[in-house]
């Protein structure tokens, strides 16, 4: 378990932005504690730094994991995210989408979702931006990428692709 490196925190942190913005120094500096991140075999732990301090006791090979794990790098050194930040980058998410109930069951089993299932979107989202992915009982269910802004959303048909599935 070690800090990520100065180019790990700029990927992550950029991949990390798309979602919640300038809503990235909530994630760190909360009001119950400081929070930091950390690299355990190529996963991103989100941690408090007062059970990093307990578990310093541990040897780095008999840890399995600390905190919540918010993603890995891959072999070309890209971060991807995993579904467990959901329940921490939700709450910050600048652009969201709430599909239908038909089409929940079709974006957890991991298709992209079609406009006929969209539910609402939030205004000004430009096209290739990072959303979360809402049911319209506002549970978060993942995360997408906007196929198209908000404006193309209303003039496109009903079999048209609106948000790329990310992670469920």
């Amino acid at each position: 378990m070690r800090p990520l490196t100065e180019e790990e925190t700029r990927v992550m942190f950029e991949k990390i932005a798309k979602y919640i913005g300038e809503n990235l120094q909530l994630l760190v500096d909360r009001p119950d504690g400081t929070y930091c991140f950390r690299l355990h075999n190529d996963r991103v732990y989100y941690v408090s730094e007062n059970i990093l301090k307990l578990a310093a006791n541990i040897s780095g090979n008999k840890l399995v994991s600390l905190g919540t794990c918010f993603g890995k790098f891959t072999k070309t050194h890209k971060f991807r995210l995993h579904v467990t930040a959901l329940d921490y980058l939700a709450p910050y998410a600048k652009h969201k989408v709430w599909i239908k109930p038909g089409a929940e069951q079709s974006f957890l089993y991991g298709n992209h979702v079609l406009k006929s299932g969209l539910g609402r979107i939030t205004e000004n989202t430009s096209q290739y931006q990072g959303v979360v992915v809402y049911s319209m009982a506002d549970i978060p269910l993942g995360f997408g990428v906007a196929a198209k802004s908000t404006q193309d959303c209303r003039k496109v048909d009903p079999m048209a692709i609106v948000v790329f599935h990310q992670t469920t």
